[in-house]
């Protein structure tokens, strides 16, 4: 059976799922970012549980049609901001309609009507978060965080960093205490 898991975004939300199966006895086939799939389907006492336990780490079983198509589209951008190591060289439209085979247009007005925020704005905060990431990691410079990031240059990056924090990318590197969003929380 697939259940779809509403905020699942990182593999400590995966653990999180993992735990609570296990601790509920019930057999999994996988789990992955959005979804987990067990052997038999669970009844209505098991989700209830289930959900109890995920709840706590801010994760929510999905039953409805739209928040299952919407967690489908944030999975494939979270993808797409995370995994910055092999990117296809295709737009991001391009990919996820490919991905949900649907059209552009038509998952682009569904997630701006359940969200209240556009595909590009959810990126564009996903990609804030990430950046921050990897200045506090200190590992690559901001021209190196520009291009995992696809931004066209480190000036790109710098200015759009700036107007989403209100901060340079510098000015957050030397703050004492970084103000980070989880991703369950864009």
């Amino acid at each position: 059976m697939k259940i779809y898991v509403k905020n699942m975004a990182c593999e400590s939300c995966k653990m999180v799922v993992k735990d609570a199966l296990e601790e509920l006895g019930i057999s999994l086939v996988k789990v992955e970012l959005g979804e987990i799939e067990t052997k038999e389907d669970l009844t209505d006492n098991e989700k209830k549980s289930l959900n109890r336990k995920i709840n706590k780490a801010g994760l929510e079983l999905l039953e409805k049609k739209q928040g299952v198509l919407v967690e489908k589209i944030r999975k494939v951008i979270i993808e797409y901001v995370y995994k910055s190591d092999n990117k296809p060289s295709i737009k991001f439209s391009v990919l996820l309609s490919q991905e949900l085979n649907l059209s552009y247009t038509y998952l682009a007005n569904f997630f701006s009507e359940v969200e209240a925020t556009t595909i590009e704005q959810f990126i564009i905060a996903l990609k804030i978060e990430r950046i921050k990431e990897l200045i506090i990691f200190g590992e690559d410079t901001i021209s190196e965080i520009a291009h995992k990031l696809d931004y066209s240059s480190a000036a790109h990056l710098s200015s759009q960093f700036k107007k989403v924090t209100g901060l340079t990318p510098s000015h957050f590197k030397a703050l004492k205490e970084k103000r980070r969003i989880t991703i369950q929380n864009i």
